[in-house]
């Protein structure tokens, strides 16, 4: 399990979203409250944001704890944004990926992230694997099944979806072919905020001057925050949000794994 924010809005300092809240990401990746599988977020962190006048994010991203980096503390307090994604991640299994394991995924102006854990992974995704180009699949930036999610995701983006279609699309279709899964999705595009609720806490507030946090918990106890109910896409610009139910999976059209070698 993982927790993550995205923001959209008037300029502000990284730390002031991410490190200065006294329940903020920071502090979640050992002290989550609303956090239902895991408790300490120790296996990387990153964040990606937007530079004035260029469309594609930076990222920083490690493979440690984000209280052992001291740099990214130095680098929070002066860089400034009007639009980030970060996360801190609770590995689902064991991997050697380092820090290309920890989001946010990137591509072009895009900025992803995925809360949860594939249930069965990897034998559950085989079949949906084979849906992607073989170029799409090399290019896969770590071997764990958010990178895989990712890839779904950025196929339907690149074949024209829009965000809250492209996430919804790949959270339904993964969920049916991984019956258990989590499946909190986060995008950005550095104006909008798409994000899914299918499985984990997930929640929102729009912020005084006119910006949207979207998180996997409150960073703070101030009023305004509201939980987006389990089943549901939400999709902000400014200080607008838009909540969507999810249909339920079928098993129609998902591509079965592959079948057992024989011994």
């Amino acid at each position: 399990m993982c927790r993550h924010i995205a923001y959209v809005g008037p300029e502000v300092a990284l730390g002031k979203l991410l490190v200065e809240p006294p329940h903020g990401l920071y502090r979640q990746s050992w002290a989550p409250r609303r956090q239902r599988h895991g408790t300490v977020n120790a296996d990387g962190f990153g964040v990606g944001w937007y530079a004035a006048g260029d469309p594609v994010p930076a990222r920083y991203r490690r493979a440690g704890p984000i209280w052992a980096d001291l740099s990214f503390a130095d680098l929070a307090r002066v860089v400034r944004s009007t639009a980030l994604l970060a996360a801190v991640r609770d590995a689902t299994l064991a991997g050697a990926d380092a820090e290309a394991a920890a989001a946010p995924f990137a591509a072009g102006r895009w900025l992803f992230s995925h809360n949860g854990a594939v249930a069965g992974w990897p034998r559950s995704l085989a079949g949906l694997s084979r849906t992607l180009a073989p170029e799409d699949l090399l290019a896969l930036e770590a071997r764990n099944d958010s990178a895989l999610v990712w890839a779904l995701a950025l196929a339907r983006l690149r074949a024209g979806d829009d965000p809250g279609r492209a996430l919804s699309d790949t959270c339904v279709e993964v969920a049916a072919a991984a019956p258990g899964s989590r499946l909190n999705l986060l995008l950005t595009d550095g104006a909008t905020i798409a994000a899914t609720a299918w499985g984990d806490t997930l929640w929102y507030r729009a912020l005084p001057g006119g910006g949207t946090v979207v998180a996997s918990e409150p960073a703070d106890d101030a009023p305004g925050w509201r939980e987006v109910p389990d089943r549901t896409l939400l999709t902000a610009s400014g200080a607008e949000a838009l909540l969507t139910p999810l249909k339920e999976p079928s098993d129609a059209s998902v591509p079965a794994p592959p079948k057992e070698p024989r011994t």
